[in-house]
């Protein structure tokens, strides 16, 4: 199966500077991740198209995303947006506006904690949004904390440190 991951940056990708306490966005932890996983039969291409926290994300890079998005489509059985968790839900029903009948499923993930921590959910969404690209029909989807997710509707519930949908 042919999978394009597009990373965005996010919480998940921050790292830790040892010398002044910050968290940053300054690489992707995707290869890290997927080294620790069996995926004998994925074929999976990697494109950075932003590096940084969603919060910053602008509308012309959010159309960036949504192009990457479009450009992926024909090579590819199904497509992984790593994406931050703040604007997930305005990047997702952007993908949604601008691509409302895909030929796949793209699914958006991320994390509420950072790759580099204990405590991260990280790990746990990779391989959830990997399984759930094999599983799903044609659409958008928001697939975190053993949840799928379907745009229109997704919404992060800051409360729980969850996403919901309408239902």
């Amino acid at each position: 199966m042919k999978i394009t991951i597009l990373t965005t940056g996010g919480t998940i990708d921050k790292t830790y500077n040892e010398f002044d306490g910050s968290l940053r966005n300054d690489r992707t932890v995707l290869e890290e991740i997927l080294s620790t996983l069996r995926l004998p039969d994925l074929f999976i291409r990697h494109i950075q198209v932003l590096h940084k926290d969603s919060l910053e994300i602008t509308r012309e890079e959010r159309e960036k995303i949504v192009a990457a998005v479009q450009t992926a489509m024909p090579e590819s059985e199904g497509i992984l947006v790593i994406h931050g968790t703040d604007t997930l839900e305005t990047t997702g029903e952007l993908i949604h506006s601008e691509i409302p009948n895909p030929s796949i499923p793209v699914i958006l993930t991320g994390a509420m904690r950072p790759y580099e921590f204990r405590d991260s959910d990280a790990q746990q969404n990779v391989t959830e949004a990997l399984l759930s690209v094999r599983l799903l029909t044609p659409g958008i989807y928001a697939v975190m904390h053993n949840r799928i997710l379907r745009f229109p509707g997704v919404k992060k519930d800051r409360e729980n440190l969850s996403f919901t949908d309408n239902s």
